[in-house]
């Protein structure tokens, strides 16, 4: 069995935990410990239950919580030699924190999770996404990616599950408050995904197993879930109440995959 669910989704903070047998990762930890500890507790986890944290990049929102988490609880911590070395820079990557470093097309075993780091355009020193499985079941993550490709579209292809960023709806953010130079890198190659393109990747995927689908890392200020939804399921072909969705403060429950 695969099972997960999102302590947060946002620009305030995203996480995510996925278990497998005795095996449960964060994906992401972009909370402060204690309110990540809060969160595991709604979930009926605490920290000694985990297993290791993922890092996807090095934005505040995703990775400003890892090191802390990790230092007080001795986990290690998966991220790519990019990742490591801008938070380090930054200052944010605390020494005697076991630190793994994966590949953006090389698979590796974390307990009895298959973990698959694949690369995506962001703007960020060297970002990846997880594709999560128990042998039998397929999770993809999806969070921060400026414009589909052909290898995103082939890694996300004939998942049973899938959490999918639909971070704003393109008229609301051009017509929102948020200065030019910030609308664009929102809206640009190396940015977020609106709603219509997720859409449109989401059609572009063999989505003949998806069992579970999604929508995450909406943004407060320029989107609403309505609008996220809906085109989901336009994309799916499906009733709007099918489709999910994460939110910053909720996150979203227990999905299972058996």
């Amino acid at each position: 069995m695969l099972r997960f669910a999102s302590l947060a989704s946002g620009s305030k903070g995203n996480c995510l935990v996925a278990e497998s047998g005795r095996t449960r990762v964060l994906l992401d930890c972009g909370l402060a410990p204690r309110e990540t500890e809060r969160r595991l507790g709604r979930l009926g986890l605490a920290p000694e239950d985990l297993s290791a944290i993922l890092v996807t990049h090095e934005h505040e929102d995703h990775s400003s919580g890892a090191f802390a988490f990790a230092a007080a609880h001795r986990l290690p911590v998966y991220l790519t030699q990019g990742t490591l070395g801008a938070l380090r820079e930054e200052g944010k990557a605390a020494n005697g924190v076991a630190t793994r470093i994966v590949q953006g097309r090389e698979a590796i075993s974390v307990g009895d999770l298959e973990v698959r780091p694949f690369a995506v355009p962001h703007d960020a020193r060297e970002p990846v996404q997880y594709l999560l499985s128990d042998g039998a079941f397929r999770l993809g993550v999806l969070t921060d990616l400026g414009a589909p490709t052909a290898h995103v579209e082939s890694m996300l292809s004939g998942c049973e599950a899938l959490v999918l960023e639909c971070n704003h709806d393109l008229e609301m953010l051009w017509k929102g408050g948020y200065p030019k130079w910030l609308k664009e890198r929102i809206a640009g190659p190396l940015g977020h995904l609106d709603n219509g393109a997720t859409g449109r990747l989401l059609g572009a995927l063999d989505r003949s197993r998806l069992r579970h689908l999604v929508g995450a890392h909406l943004s407060q200020q320029n989107n609403r879930p309505e609008l996220a939804r809906a085109a989901l399921a336009q994309a799916m072909g499906c009733e709007e109440s099918w489709v999910s969705l994460a939110t910053q403060e909720e996150g979203f429950g227990w999905r299972e995959l058996r």
